[in-house]
This record gives C-alpha cells, structure tokens and sequence, in this order.
C-alpha cells in the first residue's frame, strides 16, 4: 500500500517467479535492442528504398522523422498507461505494434504507407523503454537497479554500433525489406516471454489522462522534434525555422502553466525539485549534446576523411560495444566507491577530453591506437549512461515511477535528437561543404570534436550540483563506507 492507493505486488517468491525475475533484464533488454537498432539501420538502406519505391532520397526523410515524432508524441502517456492497464498489457502490446509496424513498413509499396506504417512503429517504441524501464524499477531493490540497469543500457549503446553495418549488409546482399522483417520473430519471441514471465503492476484508481496536457505537451514536443529533426537543411527559411521553434516553445511553457493548476498532471514537473532526479536528468541532456554527435561525425572522420570503407569504419566502431559490455562488471565497484558525484563529475570530463582525443585522429594513426581510443571512449560512455539512467529512480517514491519513467524517456529522446542538431551545427562551421580535399575534412572534423568535447566537459556543472550521499541506495555506497 503507498500513499496513491494500493499496487499490486509480485506473488510470492517461487522457483518459477526466481526464473522471471533472472529473465525479465532480458526481455526488456531485447525491447530496447529492436528499438535502438531501428533508429540506425534505417539510414544505410535510405538510397535503396528511394530508388526501389520511385522517390528522391530527400523523400525518405519523412520516413525518418515520422518515427522520431511519434516517439516524442506517446512517450508521455506512457506512464499513465502502465498504471491504469499494467505493465504487462502494455509492454506486449508495445512489442505487438512494433512488431506490426515492421512487418507493414516491409510489405509497403509507396512512400506515403511507409510513413504511416513508421508512425505505427513509433506507438509501440515510445512505449517499449519506459515501461520496460518501470517495470525494472518496481520489480528489483534499488541495491539491484544498478547491476540491472547496466545490463539493459549495453543494447543501447551496442544497436546504434551495429545499425550501419547491419544495414549496409542487408541492403547489399539481401533486400531492403529484410530491415523491416528483421523485428518480426525477435518481436513475437518476446511476445510470448512477456506474457509467461513479465510482472504486472498497475495502480487501482489511476487518475484521468489529462487531454489537455497531451495535446500541449505532445505537439510542442513534436514540433520541436521537428525542428530538430530538418536542422540544418534548406527546406524551410531562418523566419520560417524561428516561427516553428518560438511555436514548441510557447506550447510547451503553456504546458508548464497548465501543468502546476492539476494534481495530477501529463507530467509531474514537480519531480524536478529532486535534486538526484533533476541532476539526472537535465545532465544526461546537457552531456548528450557532446557525445551525442560521435556516431555521427567518427563515421564522417574514418570514411570522407581516412578514405576507408563503410564496413571497415563499422568495425573501427565495434570496440566500443565490447568496451560497455565489459564495463558491466566494474561499473557497481565504482559506483560504490567512489559514489554518484564523483563519478558523473570525473567521468564527464574523461569523455569531454576522449572526444579531443579523438581529434588526433589522422592519416598516420596507427589502426590500434584508434581501437584503442574506441574502446576507451566505449567503456566511459556506458558507466555515463548507466550512472545517470540509475540516479533518476534513487529518491522517486514508488507513486512516482511511472512520471518519472515518462520524463526521463521523453528528456532522453529530445536530448539524441539536440545531440545529431549540435553534431549538424559543428559540422557545418567546421566542415567544408566539398569533400573534395581529405585533409580539409580532417582538418575540419578535427574542430567539431574538440567543440563538442568542450561542451561535454561545460555539462560537468549540473553534476557538481549533486551532494556526496546522493544515490547511495543505489550504489551501495554508503554500506561500504559504513563496514
């Protein structure tokens, strides 16, 4: 029983409710592999589908953005939608739309179905993390999120890796419609686990969706998706982009007014007067909008620049998935010892100064020192977002799982697309728009990192305002310092 009214909790535990528990990090970390691999493989494949569905490539950004606006749109209700049909229902149905999208989007003629269907797909993804991530949350002791937490964030950092190579794979030896089929027996395979093994947890007297907040709040952050989404091109005029950001924000501010008047609101803003909680929060933002642009410039770097191939830069990219997945077993260690604080203030300023590393990077560097640097940069990373993505639960209360589910989820999407916007930013100062001359594309390159690794390390201001103690629940640190 907690103060909203009562939950309900998970059976006794059993031999087959041990079994579930050891298999849910699973099930969710598959959701959010299909989901995180979805938003990568796409654009390898993006001059096949064009030319196979009689569409300019410019065309196909449709496809991409309907995707990324229909997670921004849902990924709010999610929460509310956990509490008032559980976990359960909802998680597997996310997997089913997802998995139906696929399927639609690989089956489609046109241009105009393959949007529709990519807004399908988007319903089910928006509500695959969050509610994967509540159920973690309301399953395991916050002493356990950490180890959990960090097995589950290894498939989003190994998918985006992954993607191009897949992709171009795909494209190359199969048929671009294998991108799509690929999530269909991944999805129904899940399907099936969830409903035998996946907890349900649900709030008896939920709240009625606030309507108005969804459409002030799910518009102005799909607009503003939007904006991001078409930065940097010309298909919109400086007057035209300014109208359509000043319009986000002002629906998004009106939310803010409309939000403080309910009890229970869309989202509650309140969450952020929690000091681990905004921290969090608002420094995953603000460090994304650094490290945000490697898997976007490193490719520009070892193709355009080092003159080598598609795959032979992917593999150049694959350290980086070995380095977070052994960073799994030394992440809780340091986590414990050193705590919450001193980790996301050192490790941000290790990965500002990793991305100026990155800017040696030149005709002349030897492929193991640029092996070596990715699985640096790989393993620094991954401890980054398993420290953040843990710290936001460390002082929730169980009622606020589900809003505090929705606000990281909705925070972390807008935040990876204000990261590929910075990347496009620096590109374009930096970059020559002719990729005629290597060395000038280096050269260029060369800047943008260390712009966006002086940025990564300005994000270590947000961290220094968390306190020594803070999310020791979580790590354990304050078990170890009093033994």
């Amino acid at each position: 029983m907690n103060e909203s009214g009562p939950v309900l909790s998970p059976p006794p535990v059993s031999d087959s409710a041990k079994a579930a528990t050891h298999l849910l990090p699973w099930l969710v970390a598959v959701a959010f592999f299909m989901e995180s691999l979805d938003t990568t493989i796409l654009n390898t494949a993006v001059p096949a589908i064009s030319a196979a569905l009689g569409v300019t490539p410019l065309s196909m950004k449709a496809v991409l953005a309907s995707y990324t606006l229909s997670l921004a749109v849902f990924i709010p209700i999610s929460g509310w939608m956990a509490d008032r049909f559980g976990t359960r229902r909802v998680f597997a149905s996310a997997i089913g739309l997802f998995t139906l999208g696929s399927f639609l989007c690989g089956i489609s003629g046109n241009i105009h179905l393959l949007v529709a269907c990519r807004v399908l797909q988007g319903c089910g993804g928006a509500m695959m993390v969050p509610v994967g991530r509540l159920t973690l949350v309301r399953t395991f002791a916050k002493s356990d999120l950490l180890r959990t937490m960090s097995f589950v964030s290894i498939p989003a950092l190994v998918a985006p890796m992954l993607g191009p190579i897949a992709g171009g794979l795909i494209v190359g030896y199969l048929h671009w419609r294998f991108i799509f089929f690929l999530n269909i027996p991944i999805g129904l395979v899940g399907l099936i686990l969830v409903y035998l093994h996946l907890p349900d947890y649900r709030e008896e007297n939920t709240p009625p969706l606030d309507l108005v907040g969804l459409i002030l709040f799910g518009s102005g952050i799909a607009l503003l998706s939007y904006v991001l989404e078409i930065f940097g091109e010309h298909t919109l005029s400086s007057r035209e982009m300014s109208g359509l950001l000043l319009l986000s924000l002002a629906l998004l501010a009106g939310y803010g007014v409309h939000a403080r008047s309910l009890e229970f609101p869309l989202l509650q803003l309140r969450l952020f007067s929690i000091r681990t909680f905004r921290a969090s929060v608002s420094g995953s933002f603000f460090t994304r909008l650094g490290i945000g642009g490697v898997p976007f410039l490193l490719p520009l770097l070892y193709q355009v620049g080092l003159g080598f191939t598609p795959i032979q830069s992917g593999l150049l990219v694959m350290p980086q998935a070995l380095a977070a997945m052994s960073m799994k077993a030394i992440m809780p260690r340091l986590l414990s010892r050193i705590g919450y604080r001193g980790v996301l203030v050192s490790n941000t300023i290790i990965l500002g100064i990793l991305l100026m590393v990155f800017a040696t990077i030149g005709l002349h560097t030897p492929v193991w020192a640029i092996v070596l640097q990715a699985f640096l940069y790989g393993a620094f990373t991954s401890l980054q977002y398993s420290s953040m993505n843990t710290l936001v639960y460390a002082d929730i209360t169980e009622k606020d799982t589900s809003s505090a589910s929705s606000i990281a989820s909705t925070m972390q999407q807008m935040s990876i697309s204000f990261g590929v916007a910075t990347a496009g930013l620096a590109t374009a100062f930096f970059v020559p728009s002719t990729h005629n001359d290597p060395a000038q594309m280096i050269q260029g390159i060369h800047k943008a990192l260390i712009a966006l690794g002086v940025l990564t390390i300005i994000s270590t201001v947000v961290f220094r305002s968390l306190k020594t103690g803070d999310g020791d629940d979580v790590s354990q640190h304050k078990a170890i310092h009093a033994g």
